[in-house]
């Protein structure tokens, strides 16, 4: 059934009345959001009933929810629990499109390599990028870290932004014509290798300081803040305005649920101007479309940049590996006009392939890929321990951000996604972490403080799946506590929380975390 979307009449702006930047204010867009939200229009009556009482938080904490354990619904997987946990396809994918899921792996985990080459159908590397393959970012499609070495910098990246220089610049971004400007040398992302020929743009230097943080009951928890530089710039300095923001990939696990969540349910709770008094005002990311120019909600990375999974792995394509595709035409890659050395290099299109290196079929399967990898089951759900650590998480504030649950859309694309109750624990909204978490880069309506929420489910098989341990935007945690510990802003309410509890509670809710 088709519908209008909810943001078809938002205003084109995305100022922030908060910081004192332009465009309409967040009061304005609040006020829109809320007279244009029309109910969702998949479900008949009896189905918005059914969803309105299955999405309701619980206030009975002495057993698990029904299907709890079933994070991703029909889809979750109950493969075993091993380092492949997170490279599952749905448990409800048909036969039929199996195959096209082992293609697409096939491809995710394709190492590209630079023109001209022999193996025609996999050149076209760079000349600058980070990655030869998506899955050197996403180890086992799981999460990144930062580097503990000079060259152990590939599931980690340094997106460059520089500010608006002129009014122009400033209404681009404000309308949505853009989410930021590129350094004008360096690009939208610092790449650190390159073919032959030309010289890696430079690296990022990382030095730690440690700061102590008393918890309830005296424990002492030490808590890493990073100090980034950059070093070996090819192409001399950066511009003085552009910031450098880490970002470490993400798990890859159930982002076709993701996608299958209405626009509606992840609108509902937004807050920009906190009128509820909670101290919690999610904003959307509101982006506009490449292709049609119409409204969309960002739901994808870190400070939900892409709308679609499709156009996530376009543009990873692009900036990343250096590869151009359909939705993101740049078979040169980062390179700027100011690194001429780099655009004189041969590229990897083939006449007999089509205009670019990574042509529909390409891009199509690594986009199924992705939205079919599945959710593993929980662990110990109905465990003593658990419940109560849920029960804390609850309580502390932490659900203000995490959603738990959802019901996807009945009328997605894909059948084996619709109407299934999934449980990623986020409102998939931009939230003010504080100034500890900051990076100082705005990226469309998400200012330098403002974080979307990324969903828990997998968070307790971070080391089986990745070997390590390191959460945020940069892996500057250690661990979950430290994670925890980090959160200010909107979140320090939660934090101060989680801080007071006594230290069996805290383990309790850390257990609980450990179980999604």
């Amino acid at each position: 059934m088709s519908e209008a979307s909810p943001l078809a009449d938002l205003p084109p702006c995305g100022g922030d009345a908060r910081h004192g930047r332009g465009g309409c204010s967040a009061g304005q867009v609040a006020d829109n959001q809320i007279s244009s939200r029309p109910e969702r229009q998949d479900l008949s009556e009896h189905d918005r009933e059914r969803v309105l009482i299955v999405t309701r938080p619980t206030t009975d904490f002495s057993k698990a929810e029904q299907f709890e354990a079933l994070s991703a619904g029909a889809g979750t997987t109950i493969a075993p629990i091993d380092r492949k946990a997170f490279s599952q396809f749905s448990a409800n994918l048909p036969f039929e499109a199996e195959q096209n899921f082992k293609l697409g792996k096939a491809l995710f985990e394709k190492l590209w390599v630079s023109s001209p080459s022999s193996t025609q159908a996999s050149d076209g590397l760079g000349p600058l990028y980070n990655a030869r393959a998506c899955e050197s970012c996403h180890p086992r499609d799981g999460r990144g870290r930062p580097p503990e070495g000079m060259s152990d910098a590939t599931s980690m990246f340094y997106r460059l932004a520089r500010a608006p220089r002129d009014d122009a610049e400033r209404q681009a971004i404000a309308s949505h014509a853009t989410l930021n400007f590129p350094d004008p040398v360096y690009g939208t992302q610092l790449q650190d290798s390159a073919v032959p020929g030309i010289a890696a743009e430079g690296r990022v230097t990382i030095g730690y300081t440690e700061a102590q943080v008393t918890l309830a009951g005296g424990e002492s928890v030490s808590l890493r803040k990073p100090h980034y530089a950059v070093a070996d710039l090819a192409y001399g300095p950066l511009d003085p305005t552009t910031t450098l923001s880490p970002r470490v990939a993400s798990p890859m696990i159930g982002l076709g649920l993701i996608e299958a969540i209405h626009e509606v349910d992840i609108l509902a709770p937004a807050d920009a101007d906190d009128r509820d008094g909670d101290g919690i005002s999610g904003r959307p990311a509101l982006l506009r479309d490449a292709k049609t120019g119409a409204m969309v909600l960002g739901r994808f990375g870190w400070k939900a940049q892409s709308a679609s999974l499709r156009r996530q792995a376009a543009d990873a394509f692009a900036i990343d590996i250096g590869i151009s595709s359909p939705d993101n035409d740049r078979s040169h890659g980062d390179c700027t006009d100011a690194q001429t050395d780099c655009l004189a290099l041969p590229v990897g299109v083939q006449e007999r392939l089509g205009p670019v290196e990574a042509p529909d079929p390409v891009l199509g399967l690594v986009t199924f890929y992705a939205s079919n990898l599945a959710v593993p089951a929980r662990r110990k759900a109905s465990f003593p321990e658990t419940l109560k650590g849920k029960q804390l998480f609850y309580e502390s504030g932490c659900t203000a951000c995490h959603t738990p649950k959802f019901v996807t859309r009945r009328d997605a694309p894909h059948k084996e996604q619709a109407f299934q109750l999934i449980w990623p624990y986020s409102d998939f909204l931009l939230h003010d972490m504080g100034e500890g978490l900051a990076d100082g880069q705005q990226v469309g309506v998400a200012d330098g403080r403002e974080w979307r929420t990324p969903p828990l489910w997998g968070i307790g098989l971070t080391q089986t799946v990745s070997g390590h341990t390191y959460f945020l935007h940069d892996g500057r945690a250690r661990n979950l506590t430290e994670a925890i510990l980090w959160h200010g802003g909107e979140a320090e309410k939660a934090r101060n929380g989680f801080a007071s509890l006594p230290k069996e509670d805290r383990k309790a809710l850390i257990t609980f975390l450990e179980s999604l």
